[in-house]
């Protein structure tokens, strides 16, 4: 079981990224709601016990899925819940207002939709640099004291802004990329966070599939990866070559290349909790297997030389997105 420090809940070593259940992986045509559902319970019955969401995701769409795949359980969840992104009816993103009046406001949405007493972590989806994040940090405080909320989170901080946050009320959980493909945490965020006693919420451990081995390149408009500078032109060509490697050590290993990228991040501390994100109840298996897999001090060094940071080509999000990424 993993330990996020301040949170004293055991949690099993993986999480459940449930942002594909409902955005950015394609049109609406594709999601089966059906089925998200009754992944989310397979999950749960598989002794998974955090999810991940935002109130964005879908535009609440996400929240509703939880609240009906945990409705009449006896033992929830931990949900981790992001907030801040401004949409549009279409879909589209206008920004991101982390205020204390926006933060309690949708706090009050959330805890409608998930149809809960007290939103378990809660946390800013992105950093507006406009905005003071000790003013963000003090209006979820005040949710805390109201028993509104239990634990603070931050996503995609920089040091910088966590040890600000922090110092206003402690941070629990840093929701932030981490994988074999994206290692940009190891040289300050996950110091300062081991100092502090704050856990990472790893997503994109598979860096959005591509560590799968099983992407072609061929994506719907639809789908963000379509225009992420990881997944197109000669960055593609030239990362396609790079997880032909890791397909060829988990061969070795007698795994696939997902449950090794799962299993390097696993091992990485026991502060650690990388989210896997799947639609479908039929690949659970595969992603829980990760949690037997040892890997020995060779084989993870091995790893952790064959990939280092930067070793993959592209920027993890394009222009616009960088610009609120404050990692």
């Amino acid at each position: 079981m993993k330990k996020l420090n301040s949170i004293t809940r055991e949690l099993f070593p993986i999480g459940l990224g449930c942002m594909g259940m409902s955005d950015f992986y394609g049109s609406k045509a594709t999601r089966d709601d059906s089925q998200s559902i009754e992944t989310i319970k397979a999950a749960l019955d598989a002794g998974i016990n955090f999810l991940n969401t935002a109130d964005y995701y879908g535009s609440g769409h996400n929240e509703l899925l939880i609240r009906e795949a945990i409705k009449n359980r006896s033992e929830k969840p931990l949900i981790a819940v992001k907030f801040g992104g401004l949409r549009t009816p279409s879909g589209g993103f206008t920004g991101v207002d982390t205020t204390p009046n926006a933060v309690k406001n949708f706090a009050a949405y959330t805890l409608t939709r998930l149809k809960v007493e007290a939103i378990d972590i809660y946390l800013p989806g992105r950093i507006n640099p406009a905005i003071p994040i000790e003013d963000t940090v003090g209006a979820v405080a005040d949710l805390i004291k109201e028993g509104k909320v239990k634990y603070l989170g931050l996503s995609e901080a920089n040091a910088d802004a966590i040890r600000k946050a922090n110092a206003v009320h402690p941070v629990s959980v840093l929701e932030i990329e981490y994988s074999l493909a994206t290692r940009l945490i190891e040289k300050e965020i996950l110091p300062v966070c081991r100092e502090l006693g704050i856990g990472i919420v790893a997503y994109g451990v598979l860096c959005r599939g591509l560590l799968s081995g099983e992407m072609t390149g061929k994506l719907e408009a639809t789908d963000f990866r379509a225009h992420s500078p990881r997944f197109t032109g000669k960055n593609f060509e030239d990362n396609q070559k790079k997880v032909a490697v890791l397909k060829k050590l988990a061969d070795e290993k007698g795994c696939t290349a997902s449950q090794l990228a799962i299993a390097w991040v696993l091992n990485q501390g026991n502060d650690i909790l990388p989210l896997v994100g799947t639609t479908k109840a039929g690949r659970l298996n595969e992603i829980l297997e990760a949690v037997n897999i040892k890997l020995t001090a060779e084989e993870l060094t091995t790893l952790s030389e064959t990939f280092p940071e930067g070793s993959f080509a592209g920027e993890r999000y394009d222009e616009n997105q960088l610009r609120i990424v404050a990692s």
